[in-house]
């Protein structure tokens, strides 16, 4: 195609090989084999150059639309290169809540003029927005997605669950056993979450019953009664409420319970945009098991 258009602009085939860098044979049987594959005939012959047919001004048309379009597809990836904007949707379920300041960091650093957009729900709802193509990233616990699924996941952390509460509730020292929690006044996350059945499938395996006071599915209630000292809680550490700066808060790390890893999920794709492979690039290098990890 450049060819072609080297050579109607120049009217000579010598001169037109010469501004491409090629040899005149070397354009002139690249021509040909255009024409063959085309099965029309393009250039009108003599011995010299001699015009092109009517059918090949059609061809020179579409070359031209078509160098031009690549021209600018080339222009768009030297764009999307340097990443420079955009706008990313994130699904967060409460249990990870505390991730989400060390992504946006992380994510605003590689691209500075990023437009982030955050959405509370469940693991199955942020999963349910990822279908409908809602959302462009889900934080949720990766055992939920199945193998088969039309997603990309990236493991961030395993999940910890620990035990917690603030003064005047004192509790012991080191790591609990489950057993010992049972005549603990305790305010958890409602049954309907997977964090929650975590932590009931923990106390049946320990034989016991807990003291449950107060059920929400919300972390401000929660942590209402928590930091108050009224109640004790049992949350994953992802999940504590750091931003209070309490400084009574205590924190002990609990017996054996399911383990699940969280991360991303992003629905998979044959050609990712340079910003959703340069966020997911920029997630898989952030450090969280440390993080999220105590005793």
């Amino acid at each position: 195609m450049t060819y072609l258009i080297a050579l109607d602009r120049y009217r000579h085939f010598s001169r037109a090989a010469e501004s491409c860098g090629v040899s005149q044979p070397a354009l002139s049987a690249a021509i040909r084999q255009m024409e063959a594959e085309l099965g029309i005939t393009i250039i009108r012959r003599t011995r010299r150059f001699n015009g092109l047919t009517d059918e090949g001004k059609r061809v020179l048309e579409w070359a031209r639309q078509t160098l031009a379009a690549l021209d600018g597809l080339r222009q768009e990836a030297a764009f999307a290169q340097e990443v420079a904007g955009g706008t990313i949707s994130i699904g967060l379920m409460p249990p990870a809540m505390q991730t989400i300041p060390l992504l946006l960091e992380s994510f605003r650093t590689a691209v500075p003029g990023l437009h982030i957009q955050v959405r509370m729900g469940s693991s199955a709802d942020t999963i349910h927005r990822l279908r409908q193509q809602q959302l462009d990233l889900g934080l949720v616990y990766l055992d939920q997605i199945p193998d088969d699924s039309p997603f990309d996941t990236l493991p961030l952390y395993t999940e910890q669950h620990v035990l917690v509460a603030a003064e005047p509730l004192v509790l012991p020292a080191g790591r609990q056993d489950w057993s010992s929690l049972a005549d603990l006044p305790l305010c958890l996350l409602g049954p309907e979450m997977r964090s929650r059945q975590i932590v009931d499938a923990a106390f049946r395996g320990a034989g016991i019953s807990p003291g449950i006071v107060l059920e929400t599915n919300s972390l401000e209630v929660l942590y209402g009664e928590l930091l108050a000292g009224r109640l004790a809680s049992i949350l994953p550490v992802a999940a504590l409420p750091t931003h209070t700066g309490h400084a009574r808060l205590q924190v002990r790390p609990l017996g054996p319970c399911a383990a699940p890893e969280v991360g991303l999920v992003r629905l998979a794709s044959s050609l990712p945009t340079a910003l959703s492979t340069r966020i997911w690039n920029t997630a898989a290098g952030v450090n969280m098991h440390d993080v999220f990890t105590i005793g």
